[in-house]
């Protein structure tokens, strides 16, 4: 892979990547929609971490009506360890996006 040295070096890895978008399947271009594969990952992150939090509402819901069987609680400090791991996993990744990307703009 080569790497361009114009000084829009940034947006060309950042702002042209094209990415799915949506239920609809179609791609957008970063560029053109305003939108980039950085902000894509991160929608990405968002909609894993809800969906996650969605699962940890439930189970604590069933809890809270009265099913404290132990199975639930173990299910519950589970789904509460995975939104930790899966938490830091995303905050790791766009930190070492960022990082990188800053870099990459420091060397032109």
């Amino acid at each position: 892979m080569t790497i361009p040295t114009d000084n829009n070096l940034i947006n060309q890895y950042v702002g042209v990547a094209t990415f799915a978008n949506g239920p609809s399947g179609g791609t957008r271009s970063g560029s053109s929609g305003g939108s980039s594969w950085y902000e894509a990952m991160s929608r990405a992150w968002g909609q894993t971490l809800d969906a996650q939090a969605t699962r940890i509402t439930s189970l604590s819901d069933q809890i809270g009506t009265g099913s404290d069987q132990p199975s639930q609680m173990v299910a519950l400090t589970a789904a509460s360890l995975k939104m930790q791991f899966m938490s830091n996993n995303a905050a790791t990744s766009q930190n070492s996006v960022a990082e990188s990307l800053n870099a990459v703009a420091r060397k032109q």
